[in-house]
């Protein structure tokens, strides 16, 4: 990939900092960078859900209670249908993290 700025050959670099986070892009000598936009819209969309409080809705499927969530939820940690997500209760809230 070229500098849009300068026209050298940008280098892909792992581990590049956005907003916080390690992500993958393209880094030029002359400081232009260029990030995944996949993983930067990922990034962006957590960033966004931290900042307010999510409404998610309880459900049943014979004797399981389930937990439904958004989908930016959804997007912005990865998670997939089927996936296994750890449950933690700390203080009459819970936490949930994928495994």
């Amino acid at each position: 990939m070229k500098c849009s700025k300068c026209k050298k050959q940008m280098r892909y670099a792992k581990a590049m900092d956005f907003n916080g986070y390690k992500i993958s892009g393209w880094k030029c000598l002359c400081g232009e960078a260029y990030y995944e936009p996949e993983e930067a819209q990922r990034i962006l969309l957590l960033n966004k859900l931290k900042k307010e409080a999510i409404k998610a809705k309880l459900g049943r499927i014979k004797s399981n209670l389930i937990l439904r969530l958004p989908i930016d939820v959804e997007h912005a940690l990865g998670l997939e249908q089927g996936e296994e997500v750890l449950i933690s209760v700390e203080q009459n809230a819970i936490k949930v993290v994928p495994a």
